[in-house]
């Protein structure tokens, strides 16, 4: 497959463009948690270490799945989408979150107008919706062959859905108390809503008796999916005819949307697992700390 793949040429697989905006990224974290972080404010803490390997690794994954051939392959096979979406959503938000220092943070929710409509997106009933929603929309048939048809329905779409992914894991992972409200027991529920909440569309994928998506099925729509990451001169170009995304999976189109489906559904339960053993433990941590206060003597 791989080298079948070359046909598509340099940009198409590497996305050098990209990779130089994401290294533009790391600089600027690097300078402004470092050598410029006293310009800020003189008691601003550096980036621990853990901060700084979460927000780096943060942008590798996001050249895996946005730049590296995973992209061009997301547009070949379902399988490949889906595991780009479940590390672009699932995993990448949290991971920035958690990197970006509470500083950082604070001046960004201080700015004008931003706090207030924070507070509002990430109470957990209008998160929960939010995210799951828009997720499941993009996934009906319809909607999600829309987002291929150009640039702008991707990216716009894709944007879209990621902010919401950032408001859904804000309320778990944030590092400012004043946002930090809710309970133990609460997070809990509110993972657990996640993963419920994430399944229809998950199963509507697994169980389907057809093909769902044109975009993988009907050669006109997968060549015009494949132009929103190869060059028009270079899908032009190709001597070979496109007739689908048979020439290059290896997978069926049922047998690569099953696959999917269940790659998505596996993925997100892992996440949600991680996240619901970070906040048991520190439940069991914050009751550990806890001492009870000595019973008064009696006279």
């Amino acid at each position: 497959m791989w080298l079948e793949l070359q046909i598509f040429g340099f940009r198409a697989l590497w996305s050098p463009y990209y990779l130089l905006f994401l290294i533009g990224l790391a600089i600027l974290y690097f300078f402004i948690t470092g050598p410029y972080r006293k310009k800020f404010n003189e008691t601003d803490a550096p980036p621990t270490a853990l901060q700084q390997m979460s927000f780096y690794c943060a942008i590798v994954l996001l050249y895996m799945v946005k730049g590296s051939p995973i992209d061009l392959l997301s547009h070949i096979m379902l399988t490949a989408h889906m595991i780009q979406m479940a590390i672009y959503y699932l995993i990448v938000p949290i991971l920035i979150i958690k990197g970006i220092p509470a500083w950082i943070w604070k001046k960004v929710v201080d700015a004008p107008g931003i706090a207030p409509v924070i507070r509002l997106l990430t109470k957990p009933v209008i998160s929960l919706l939010l995210f799951n929603g828009l997720f499941s929309i993009y996934h009906i048939p319809v909607v999600f062959d829309f987002a291929k048809s150009s640039q702008f329905a991707h990216t716009s779409i894709s944007l879209v859905i990621l902010v919401a992914a950032f408001i859904v894991w804000w309320p778990i992972v944030t590092p400012l108390k004043e946002f930090d409200t809710m309970k133990p027991m609460l997070k809990m529920l509110y993972i657990f809503a996640n993963s419920v909440l994430i399944t229809p569309a998950c199963v509507l994928i697994i169980f389907a008796g057809e093909p769902l998506f044109a975009t993988y099925s009907q050669s006109g729509e997968w060549v015009q999916a494949l132009a929103l990451c190869v060059p028009g001169d270079v899908l032009s170009g190709i001597a070979i005819p496109l007739s689908g995304p048979e020439m290059f999976s290896p997978l069926s189109t049922m047998v690569d949307q099953q696959l999917g489906g269940i790659i998505m559904k596996v993925v997100q339960e892992i996440t949600y697992g991680v996240l619901l053993g970070r906040v048991i433990f520190q439940w069991f941590k914050q009751d550990g700390q806890t001492i009870d206060p000595l019973p008064a003597e009696s006279n």
